[in-house]
């Protein structure tokens, strides 16, 4: 987020984060569009170049005790602390208030640097960048300024509650504010996160029936956190339920209302292209540790014409493969993170095909991720041989998250999300998975 519209634009070192919450509100830009958008211009080499070295950093220590962590099946609470001091919780956030000041094709980098080494801690930080990117996306430029610095002077992650395939969370409206009542599934981030961000219709008052995006702190009285997640991967995302009985909102806890309006419902490519990165990651990771466990096998298969695995022909072909398949899903997976920023950047001047464009070119990565990454983490198992089945290996980690996640909403259905836009030039409609 420079505060110019040029690609060259020195990134500004992260800052200190202010003492004070108060509520203030920064002079308002001249500019419609810059009302509504904080991001500007492109990511270039060094602002790429720095935080993929953080990145990289922080990966290094996930991965020294990923697979513990992972059996252990526990909130990634201190995962989390390693993330903010490092400063990656605020890249997104404006560094007028205090945060990176990054570029969404960094924040998607990012998150894919994090996956080769902890897809679980990768998705919550993921789903952080998004839920709080709502900020901006959801909320009126008056009151951004200070939901930005609360954020970044709290270090808070932002967790969510809003899975659209469970019954709608129910706000009902009480003297100044509402009771928030129901139960939501797959509330990634939600129990180790600072906020939980909800989508909620409500029943009764002028705004009857229509959806607000709400934020709450996490230990909010009537906010329980069930501890239900047993899937066989991405066992440390937080995902568990989330029953909310008889919770207080106040009015200062609305971030805005649900539209339809191309800039906002930008936060439906934005997370798909994060899973695209998630996949991706993984499959990197997979074929970094097999490629290691291959390098270490001593001589070969006893019918083959090499004297080591490594030199085996039939290895290098799938390994060849893997490395080819996944330069080019990491090439498309770039270059739609540079689109991104560039759609974002309209704010206010998104139109419905700029937004429906983006949708379809995410949706494309999001195809040949998926199907990447569950194919290298599943038959990398074939040069890595027999012992790298050992669960003391941990090399079934790799697809045990991929295989997981990748379920979150069917892949087929954006193939025909493709599909049909090349045959008939349709577009979906906007919804939290379109």
């Amino acid at each position: 987020m420079s505060t110019t519209d040029t690609a060259t634009t020195s990134v500004p070192e992260p800052v200190e984060g202010p003492t004070s919450t108060s509520a203030t509100t920064a002079p308002a830009p001249a500019d419609t569009a810059l009302a509504r958008s904080y991001w500007h211009g492109q990511a270039d080499a060094a602002e790429l170049a720095r935080w993929d070295a953080i990145a990289v950093e922080v990966a290094a220590k996930l991965a020294a005790d990923a697979l513990e962590r992972d059996h252990a099946n526990l909130d990634p609470t201190t995962e989390l602390d390693l993330l903010r001091d490092a400063g990656l919780v605020d890249l997104l956030h404006p560094a007028e208030f205090g945060g990176g000041g990054a570029h969404w094709e960094t924040a998607f980098r990012v998150v894919r640097i994090l996956s080769r080494a902890d897809a679980s801690v990768a998705q919550v930080l993921a789903y952080h960048y998004i839920n709080s990117s709502n900020i901006a996306f959801a909320t009126e430029p008056a009151k951004q300024a200070d939901w930005y610095r609360k954020t970044v002077a709290g270090r808070w992650v932002w967790g969510d509650s809003v899975n659209p395939t469970d019954p709608n969370l129910e706000l009902v409206p009480e003297d100044d504010g509402y009771r928030l009542t129901g139960l939501k599934r797959f509330s990634t981030g939600a129990s180790a996160g600072d906020i939980v961000l909800v989508n909620a219709v409500v029943n009764g008052g002028e705004l009857d029936g229509r959806f607000l995006f709400v934020a709450l702190d996490h230990d909010r009285a009537g906010i329980n956190y069930l501890g239900d997640w047993d899937a066989l991967g991405q066992r440390l995302s937080a995902s568990g339920s989330v029953r909310f009985e008889g919770v207080r909102v106040d009015e200062a806890d609305v971030l805005g209302v649900g539209t339809e309006e191309p800039f906002s419902s930008l936060i439906t490519p934005g997370i798909q292209l994060a899973f695209g990165n998630l996949y991706l990651g993984i499959a990197e990771g997979a074929l970094a540790q097999g490629t290691e466990l291959v390098r270490a096998r001593k001589n070969a298969w006893f019918l083959s014409s090499a004297e080591t695995y490594r030199d085996d022909p039939f290895v290098q072909r799938v390994v060849g493969e893997f490395v080819a398949n996944i330069a080019a899903v990491e090439a498309l997976a770039d270059r739609v993170g540079a689109r991104f920023d560039a759609v974002v950047a309209k704010g206010a001047d998104v139109t419905p095909e700029d937004r429906g464009a983006l949708a379809i070119d995410v949706a494309k990565l999001k195809v040949v991720s998926n199907e990447l990454g569950i194919d290298v983490a599943n038959r990398i198992f074939e040069v890595t041989g027999s012992s790298s089945a050992k669960a003391s290996v941990g090399l079934d980690l790799y697809w045990r998250n991929v295989r997981t996640h990748s379920l979150h909403d069917p892949v087929d259905f954006k193939k025909l999300e493709v599909g049909a836009h090349h045959l008939n030039g349709e577009f979906q409609p906007i919804s939290l998975y379109t």
